[in-house]
């Protein structure tokens, strides 16, 4: 272990491509980031490889690849995370499935995966009549964050081998061009099942906003390695939304919940800010995890996302800094790149800075995604981050 503490800001969907309204330069390079300058100034910077080819292009791929998670033994499945998240113990016999409550007009065509952004009061209502209707012992719906909920199959004939296209991958497509699909004989069931709630829910979720269901990412509860057991060390997280919560529960990490922190652009960053630095007190190693800045890029919001990544600097990062806890390492990064041309997650190596006590900083003066491909750090992937932060 060690002998500081660490701190690791995730600033989900933080880096993007160059864009021709920024005069070529990407949002993170636009945008003031001093606190993030800082760290890379002050520190040794690379980037690292979160999204590895073979696997999905999603934020739980991305946020264990950068907690060093063995994607290929010890990934189960979205679905699952969140269930640990909400404490719901899955049986062997249930699989679980990430589910979008989503917006799609009416030729059929899917204008927003997040449902308006619905607000928890009536996405609760939402899932309460959804259970009430099409729910039964083999098939329950759980509330969420916002739009973002679960369906749970029970039952053996069930299986997560399945294809479901992720929602947020396909903003202005038909949806019936991407509903799930069987990869074998066996799947035949879960699918038709599958088809069935989401022709049946468009049916009962009525009006303009969160009028659809999109499941996704099913899986049974999996096996993940402690990290504090691990390393050594006690580690915390703190989310707003559920996914990085379940990974948190997974690997051993106290769960740290903010009040007001909601997951989008209004969230509560010095409350988050100030759980941080109170978990620094009594852990190892504190994960602060940020979803605004992810959830403005596939709106393809520029204005939204500039403001995103300098409120994560200025009211998150910059209030923990300006604390000085002495004997702290400082790292910040996104989990993948969200490019607001796409509006969807790439496989681009994110960039990396990491300011430790006792380490000579190399020759990287800003944090951005060309500066740091300059340090000391190269590229990095699998566990090489988390033994940088953690290891002997």
């Amino acid at each position: 272990m060690k002998p500081y503490k660490t701190i690791l800001f995730l600033g989900d969907g933080m880096a993007d491509e160059p864009l021709p309204e920024l005069g070529g330069y990407t949002p993170l390079q636009a945008a003031a980031t001093p606190n993030m300058d800082k760290i890379a100034a002050q520190g040794r910077c690379g980037t690292f490889l979160t999204l590895p080819e073979g696997f999905p292009t999603s934020s739980d791929v991305a946020n264990m690849s950068v907690l060093g998670v063995d994607l290929a033994r010890e990934l189960c499945g979205r679905g699952p995370l969140e269930a640990a998240s909400q404490n719901i113990k899955l049986r062997s016999d249930q699989i679980a499935f990430r589910m979008n409550l989503t917006t799609t007009d009416a030729d059929g065509i899917l204008r927003d995966f997040s449902g308006g952004h619905i607000a928890q009061s009536d996405a609760e209502a939402r899932i309460a009549l959804l259970n009430a209707k099409l729910g039964s012992d083999k098939v329950r719906f759980a509330t969420g964050v916002s739009y973002r909920n679960l369906l749970i199959l029970t039952g053996d004939e069930f299986t997560a081998d399945v294809i479901c296209d992720k929602p947020d991958d396909n903003h202005g497509n038909p949806v019936a061009e991407h509903l799930p699909r069987a990869v074998t004989p066996d799947s035949e069931v879960t699918v038709r099942l599958l088809r069935d709630l989401i022709s049946q829910a468009s049916g009962l979720l009525q009006g303009d906003q969160a009028n659809g269901i999109w499941p996704w990412s099913g899986g049974r509860a999996g096996s993940i390695h402690n990290l504090g057991k691990r390393y050594g060390v006690r580690a915390a997280v703190i989310s707003a939304v559920d996914v990085i919560k379940g990974i948190g529960h997974c690997m051993g990490f106290d769960v740290i919940n903010v009040q007001g922190a909601t997951g989008y652009i209004d969230t509560n960053y010095e409350g988050k800010a100030d759980a941080a630095l109170k978990a620094l007190r009594d852990h190892d190693f504190v994960y602060v995890h940020v979803e605004a800045i992810d959830e403005v890029s596939h709106a393809q919001d520029l204005k939204l996302k500039l403001q995103a990544i300098e409120d994560f600097d200025r009211r998150l990062i910059g209030r923990v800094l300006d604390a000085g806890i002495p004997d702290t390492a400082y790292c910040v990064l996104p989990d993948h790149p969200v490019p607001l041309a796409l509006g969807k997650h790439t496989r681009t190596p994110v960039p990396v800075a990491v300011w430790q006590p006792g380490q000579r900083a190399d020759n990287v003066s800003v944090y951005d995604e060309e500066s740091v491909k300059n340090g000391a750090l190269g590229m990095m992937q699998g566990s090489d981050l988390m033994a940088l932060l953690l290891g002997t």
